[in-house]
C-alpha cells in the first residue's frame, strides 16, 4: 500500500487562509485558486529542514506570486471592455473566512476590492496583510522583504487613499437584507417611484459583462437612470429564477435560468438607501460562484 502524501495533508490545513489571502490581493477567486495550487507545488518541492515557520513560509510564497500577477493584471484592466469588477464570492459557507465583524466583511467586499485596485501592488499587499489578517508590521516587513519604516508608509498611504472611498454607514446585515428583498419586488413590478425612494440621490449601477455578454459599458448615474435600468432588466427576466445570498459579505440577488446562473447582483448601502450596485454577468467571473451553489444545493428564498 502506498504511503499517504503527508505534505498534503499538512498543505490543506493553510489552504483556506491562503485562498482567503490570495483572494482579496487579485480579486478573482480563479487566480486565487491557481495561486494556492501554485504555492502547493513549491511547498511539495521545497526542503522542509529549511522552513523554521510553515504558516509564515506559505504567506510569503502566495504574497509574491499574487504580486507577480498584480503586475500582469494591470495591463489587462486597460484593455477590459466595461467596467472591472471582482469576481464574486458566497460568504456564507465561510469560503473567505470568518465574517462575524464589520471589518471583517468589509475586507472582502466588492466595494473595498474596487477601491484596493488603486493602490500599487506593494500597498495593496501590505493593506490586506495588516487589515484583513492582523499581521504586524515586522512581520509582513520579513514577508515582503522591505525594512519595517517602508512597511508603514506603505500601510499609511494605502490605508488613506481606502479610506476616502469608504462608504460612511451601513445598517446591520438583517436590515440591508430587507432592503434588497423590497427593492427587488419593486423592480419585478416596475414600480420606478418605489424604486426611487430605496435609492440615494447619487446611486451608481456598474455592470461587468466583460464584452461577452449585454451590459451597460459605462456606469448609470443617477436615482431616476437607475431605476429605470433596473426594472427595465426585470421587465426583461422572463424564466428567470431570482434568489438571495450573502455575496462578499453583503446582500446580493442572484438569477439563474435552469441551472445555468446568468448573474449576481450586489447591493450597496449608505445610511438607509442604497448607494451602489454592482452587476457580474460574465461567465468568466461566476464559475467560482457557480461550483458554490451546486454544492449547497441552489438559492435561498427564490421567485421568478
Amino acid at each position: 500500500m502506498a504511503s499517504p502524501d503527508l505534505s498534503g495533508v499538512e498543505f490543506e490545513q493553510h489552504r483556506p487562509r491562503l485562498f482567503g489571502l490570495a483572494y482579496r490581493m487579485l480579486g478573482s477567486a480563479a487566480e486565487a485558486e491557481d495561486v494556492v495550487q501554485d504555492a502547493f507545488l513549491r511547498f511539495r518541492g521545497a526542503d522542509r529542514e529549511a522552513i523554521n515557520a510553515l504558516s509564515a513560509w506559505l504567506t510569503k510564497v502566495v504574497t509574491n506570486l499574487c504580486l507577480n500577477r498584480l503586475a500582469a493584471a494591470a495591463r489587462q484592466r486597460e484593455q477590459y471592455i466595461g467596467p472591472w469588477l471582482p469576481e464574486p464570492v458566497i460568504t456564507e459557507d465561510g469560503a473567505l473566512g470568518p465574517l462575524e465583524t464589520v471589518q471583517q466583511r468589509d475586507s472582502v467586499s466588492l466595494a473595498l476590492l474596487v477601491l484596493l485596485e488603486r493602490l500599487t501592488p506593494a500597498e495593496r499587499a501590505v493593506f490586506v496583510l495588516r487589515e484583513a489578517f492582523a499581521y504586524g508590521h515586522r512581520e509582513i516587513a520579513e514577508i515582503m522583504g522591505i525594512s519595517e519604516a517602508n512597511c508603514r508608509q506603505l500601510h499609511h498611504r494605502a490605508k488613506a487613499r481606502v479610506d476616502e472611498g469608504r462608504p460612511r454607514f451601513q445598517p446591520d446585515r438583517r436590515r440591508r437584507f430587507d432592503l434588497l428583498q423590497r427593492f427587488l419586488a419593486a423592480a419585478q413590478e416596475g414600480d420606478l417611484p418605489v424604486l426611487e425612494a430605496f435609492l440615494a440621490e447619487d446611486v451608481v449601477s456598474w455592470s461587468d459583462g466583460g464584452g461577452q455578454v449585454t451590459s451597460a459599458r459605462r456606469p448609470v448615474l443617477g436615482r431616476e437612470k437607475v431605476a429605470r435600468l433596473c426594472a427595465g432588466l426585470m421587465n426583461r427576466a422572463t424564466g428567470i429564477e431570482f434568489g438571495f445570498a450573502e455575496v462578499n459579505g453583503d446582500p446580493a440577488v442572484v438569477g439563474l435560468a435552469g441551472p445555468v446562473l446568468l448573474g449576481v447582483w450586489v447591493m450597496e448601502v449608505t445610511g438607509e438607501r442604497i448607494s451602489a450596485l454592482r452587476a457580474v454577468s460574465n461567465p468568466e467571473k461566476l464559475d467560482f460562484l457557480a461550483r458554490q451553489l451546486s454544492r449547497s444545493g441552489g438559492l435561498a428564498g427564490s421567485s421568478q
